[in-house]
């Protein structure tokens, strides 16, 4: 059986007492109620395997292979981790997505950079499991880079939680230890060195195997540093591809006739269209890419539960029409980003192996 990020967080606090929860990763109690995630940006399953640079994970214990949910993208997966829903529950729906009723041919809404005009709370209306935790007295604390604290993805995804802004290394130590000093507790600790890495100059870079170098210190330091009987797990929201091939959308090519919104991102396409042309569209990109990609419609993609089993009335209105997703290591660039995404050599967002196979490590602090 596969299990999501949605998994283990409704697990790590149901294992803290939060009513309302399940145990499917049957952790049961936690030995001594602190519970810490730490949710390393990028780390795939295909780094730890085809790389030599994370000597720490030799004293960790890898439970099992968690999988991304479609789109494998940071903003989808980190509401997935937060709420304890999936996609088609919580509503977040990838990097970029339409903003249901905002004209025509309407705005995207960008999750990580988000838009004032948009209530982020409203957006995501499942409340987290940090809130529902600490309406019951768990001590919940998220340390994370400073400038996270008040963003509106910050609120849609994670909203609830004590925030420790933390830009140093030192400084998340030093915030995760403290957080969980308190009796019942859990801190969710997230960086982001090793996507930043990856996006910029790919898996297996200089920068990235030193993005990787400061992971294993911070890692190496939890496990000594932790208050006793903490319960420290780590995973990772997606992995990555390195791109090998790439295809501008309407450049030399007729992929832009009848598409009026380009959503998403390089590996995971929403295509809003005209309406009543989505057979059309889906027709028109398939014959083009043939068995380079994966092309299907709204109602295609949801049957094949890419969302989940529950896929809301909110979700639907926010999804593409047309959803591509690039197969091997292509991406699908936007005309009038095509300087800025071409320069990226690592990306994410589908649906292969390299993407969606993310590991959970756990240490128990003696």
């Amino acid at each position: 059986m596969t299990y999501s990020l949605a998994d283990l967080s409704q697990s790590v606090f149901h294992s803290l007492g939060l009513t309302n929860t399940r145990d499917p990763l049957s952790l049961g109690e936690s030995p001594a109620q602190r519970e810490c995630i730490l949710l390393v940006d990028g780390l795939g399953m295909n780094a730890i395997e085809n790389y030599s640079a994370l000597p720490i994970i030799n004293q960790l214990k890898l439970c099992m292979e968690l999988s991304a949910n479609f789109p494998s993208t940071t903003a989808t997966s980190l509401a997935t981790l937060g709420t304890g829903e999936l996609p088609g529950v919580h509503g977040m729906l990838g990097y970029t997505v339409r903003v249901p009723r905002s004209g025509e041919p309407g705005r995207l809404l960008n999750a990580l950079r988000w838009d004032e005009r948009v209530d982020p709370v409203m957006w995501q209306r499942v409340p987290t499991l940090f809130e529902r935790a600490v309406k019951e007295e768990i001590s919940v604390s998220h340390v994370a880079a400073k400038r996270y604290e008040a963003t509106g993805f910050t609120q849609a995804a994670l909203r609830g939680a004590s925030y420790r802004g933390a830009n140093v290394l030192d400084e998340l130590i030093s915030e995760t230890a403290q957080a969980l000093r308190k009796e019942r507790s859990f801190c969710y600790l997230y960086i982001n060195d090793v996507d930043d890495s990856s996006h910029s100059d790919g898996m297996g870079s200089e920068k990235w195997h030193l993005a990787m170098k400061k992971t294993n210190d911070l890692i190496t330091r939890l496990l000594t540093e932790l208050p006793h009987g903490t319960r420290l797990w780590i995973t990772a929201d997606h992995g990555m591809v390195n791109r090998k091939d790439a295809v501008v959308i309407g450049k030399e090519n007729d992929l832009l006739t009848d598409v009026t919104l380009l959503g998403g991102e390089p590996r995971a396409r929403h295509i809003y269209v005209r309406n009543g042309a989505e057979t059309e569209v889906k027709n028109r990109w398939q014959e083009f890419f043939g068995n380079k990609a994966e092309i299907l419609t709204k109602s295609e993609a949801v049957a094949r539960g890419y969302f989940g089993s529950v896929v809301t009335e909110d979700s639907l209105d926010r999804l593409g029409d047309v959803i591509a997703i690039p197969n091997g290591e292509l991406v699908l660039i936007e005309p009038e980003k095509e300087k800025q995404q071409l320069a990226m050599v690592g990306h994410h967002g589908g649906i292969t192996d390299s993407e969606v196979r993310i590991p959970l490590f756990t240490h128990i602090q003696k």
